[in-house]
């Protein structure tokens, strides 16, 4: 991760962020920068990477249970019954793909619910649309899929997944 720095993000990175997200659909669905403000106000991991010029080249956004988040993934974990610590979406960008950021950026979101006491970290990979990379990096993180759902009026496919905190 040479040349990389991860931080706290602040409420000036959402335009970065909303850039970098627009350019990862359809692997996340988009979202208008008041709608990613209003995320991050309920999020108690929000992570920029940056490279050495300080542009956001990384971002993750994580959300502890009890939140008002309408997302239909979030409200299936938070029905589940389960302490967990919710992953609602991570984008690297493709000139920092395979330098170890997102990792750090998750290992942050574990450590996190451990001082929580969560015992899982929870999150979801688009099926159809596919999205394999995503998909080959939570498996060898030790993810598992607990379950499929449709969303977004059964447009998109999803696999619900989980991993032991330890």
């Amino acid at each position: 991760m040479q040349n990389l720095r991860l931080r706290v993000m602040r409420a000036a990175d959402i335009p970065a962020v909303t850039a970098l997200n627009a350019g990862a659909s359809p692997a996340v669905n988009l979202l208008e920068e008041q709608e990613l403000a209003a995320l991050h106000g309920m999020c108690d991991v929000a992570l920029v990477a940056t490279n050495r010029d300080r542009e956001v080249i990384a971002f993750l956004l994580s959300l502890g249970m009890g939140q008002p988040y309408e997302s239909e993934n979030y409200r299936w974990f938070e029905t589940r019954g389960v302490r967990h610590q919710y992953i609602d979406r991570i984008v690297v960008a493709p000139s920092a793909k395979g330098t170890g950021v997102g990792r750090a950026l998750y290992e942050s979101v574990f450590e996190r619910a451990r001082e929580r006491g969560a015992s899982e970290v929870t999150t979801e990979v688009q099926l159809d649309p596919p999205n394999p990379g995503s998909v080959t990096f939570h498996e060898h993180l030790g993810f598992q899929r607990v379950a499929e759902q449709r969303t977004r009026g059964g447009a998109v496919l999803v696999a619900l997944l989980a991993r032991a905190v330890y």
